[in-house]
């Protein structure tokens, strides 16, 4: 079941609809870099404007969340 979210990027109100098990790491994610949730998805979603295509925001948020768990597992 997809969970949905508003945050504001750049000043406009955006939603996502993401997986729990998404949201968990990247509310885990934000928490640890000590950031906002809306901190680091602009991030993402800065990082993804410039790939060419850029993939829709909640596919990249999937990405993101995908290589920080793999990125995790690596070192420890």
């Amino acid at each position: 079941m997809l969970e949905k979210r508003s945050v504001t990027l750049s000043g406009h109100a955006t939603s996502l609809a993401l997986e729990p098990e998404f949201w968990a790491v990247l509310d885990k994610a934000a928490e640890a870099d000590r950031r906002s949730l809306a901190s680091l998805i602009r991030r993402i979603d800065e990082q993804r404007a410039r790939l060419d295509p850029a993939p829709p925001l909640s596919s990249a948020c999937r990405v993101w969340a995908l290589k920080r768990v793999s990125d995790e597992a690596k070192t420890r």
